[in-house]
């Protein structure tokens, strides 16, 4: 059976376009991505594919291990951060999934967690995610640089784990 490529959901070869749109911006770090579906928590919201080995960290980079930094090549690069996140980055698995607490809902800011993948930042910044209940962690940097209670209530890739584990 042959299947036509509109009958491929686009999170198998993902066109990114059917998942999410680009809003850029004139101001520095203002651009962002909203989502132009609606899934579960925990679904499969992306396959990551189009990834290039990134000579050095840099703010548009992704750490997929202790020592490999992955330049995205996508309009995944507008996934900004949020001490909220609607999207984790699964660099094991090279996914980006819904986060297992709540849906996502079409024209949600797409975020993660930038620590859940990045143990040393380029650039540390101030957090203005305006995420509520205390969830704002105001200074964002790598986990390396992050109080422990501060990624307890994260999903955290294996590399930044065990890194985390011998930090402590």
């Amino acid at each position: 059976m042959n299947l036509q490529d509109s009958e491929i959901p686009p999170w198998v070869q993902p066109d990114l376009s059917k998942l999410l749109t680009v809003e850029k911006s004139t101001e520095a770090f203002g651009s962002r991505s909203t989502s132009r579906v609606s899934l579960p928590p925990g679904a499969l919201f992306a396959r990551i594919t189009t990834v290039t080995i990134a000579s050095d960290k840099a703010w548009s980079s992704v750490q997929a291990g202790p020592n490999l930094h992955l330049d995205l090549n996508s309009d995944l690069l507008y996934t900004n951060h949020s001490c909220d996140p609607s999207l984790v980055f699964d660099m094991k698995r090279y996914e980006v999934r819904v986060v297992d607490n709540k849906p996502l809902k079409v024209g949600d800011t797409l975020t993660y967690f930038y620590p859940s993948t990045e143990w040393e930042f380029a650039q540390p910044f101030e957090c203005k995610c305006g995420a509520g209940g205390g969830k704002c962690k105001v200074w964002i940097a790598g986990a390396k640089d992050m109080k422990k209670e501060h990624l307890v209530d994260y999903w955290l890739n294996d590399h930044i784990r065990k890194l985390l584990a011998t930090r402590n």
